[in-house]
């Protein structure tokens, strides 16, 4: 996913260079929302893994 997010914003750098601010604003949310979606699963998954580890000792 995070590659998406990347891949997205690279999307969106260009088209903003070249003058294509609608493709441009439209990659960059996407963009944005895969990044945060990325974020929140990492830290839900970084929270269970410190909890399961903890029940395991």
């Amino acid at each position: 996913m995070l590659y998406w997010a990347l891949v997205f914003f690279i999307i969106s750098i260009i088209a903003g260079v070249l003058g294509f601010t609608g493709i441009a604003a439209a990659a960059a949310g996407i963009a944005k929302f895969l990044f945060f979606l990325f974020f929140v699963l990492f830290i839900i998954l970084l929270i269970l893994a410190l909890t399961i580890t903890r029940r395991l000792k």
